[in-house]
């Protein structure tokens, strides 16, 4: 399946290509899905290449060629699209797309798991987890990230991307991908999503001494930072990691 944001990429794609026979510039796709960074257009081309709808051609700038389009699209088929064919909105009403694929089970929404082994669970990717920003405020739903089923239990689940490096020394590395379970809860010990008085979210392992709540850096540059009970929120609790190299 493809997000909304795949579809109408592919749509916009494949439009440029029979019309100029060139590939639009990425800056050109950013502003046709009203995008805040480019970022976001790399992650939704990696998508469609990883589905198959797309590819890059090598030793090439700015060459991308459709492979295919999904069913649901008007005059999609195997075979390439003749030039100046029409190409159909993406429809507001969903925020998947059905693609080609045989019998598949209908789309997740984010966060539900699949009994299927071996069927990726999408769940919504929210952007970069950094301080002074509220949690409700990173939340993107025009991106997602497929998850193998075996990385998630039960409940709802989201992803983050991590901006900086004050938890390297437990493995988290800035640009890393993290996989979050929805909690109001977590044991002493666990590195959790917290929201600090209501404004700054970060990703720290909780602690809880007494009366406070201690949130710890796993980076000897940062300081652990100390704070009453009342002051501190959990949002989530770190399941899994996901990384490129």
């Amino acid at each position: 399946m493809l997000t909304k944001k795949q579809y109408q990429l592919l749509v916009f794609i494949d439009k440029k290509l029979n019309e100029t026979g060139v590939s639009p510039s990425f800056e050109e796709m950013k502003e046709a899905l009203d995008l805040r960074s480019k970022s976001g257009i790399h992650r939704l081309i990696t998508g469609l290449e990883e589905r198959g709808f797309i590819r890059r051609l090598p030793h090439r700038a700015r060459a991308l060629e459709v492979l295919r389009l999904p069913e649901n699209m008007e005059g999609a088929a195997s075979a390439p699209r003749p030039a100046h064919a029409p190409v159909p909105a993406a429809s507001s009403a969903t925020n998947v797309i059905p693609g080609r694929f045989r019998g598949a089970p209908p789309p997740l929404t984010g966060g539900e798991t699949t009994d299927a082994p071996g069927e990726a669970v999408s769940l919504p990717l929210y952007g970069r987890i950094a301080a002074g920003t509220p949690i409700e405020a990173l939340r993107d739903h025009s991106n997602s990230i497929d998850v193998p089923p075996s990385m998630l239990g039960g409940g709802e689940h989201y992803a983050l991307e991590v901006d900086g490096d004050s938890m390297v020394d437990a493995g988290i590395y800035d640009g890393d991908t993290v996989i979050i379970k929805r909690a109001d809860t977590a044991e002493s010990g666990a590195i959790v999503v917290a929201l600090v008085e209501g404004a700054e979210v970060t990703l720290k392992r909780l602690r809880r001494k007494g009366a406070s709540i201690a949130l710890e850096p796993a980076n000897k540059a940062y300081e652990t930072r100390i704070f009453g009970l009342d002051q501190v929120e959990v949002q989530g609790r770190l399941v899994g990691l996901m990384r490129r190299y």
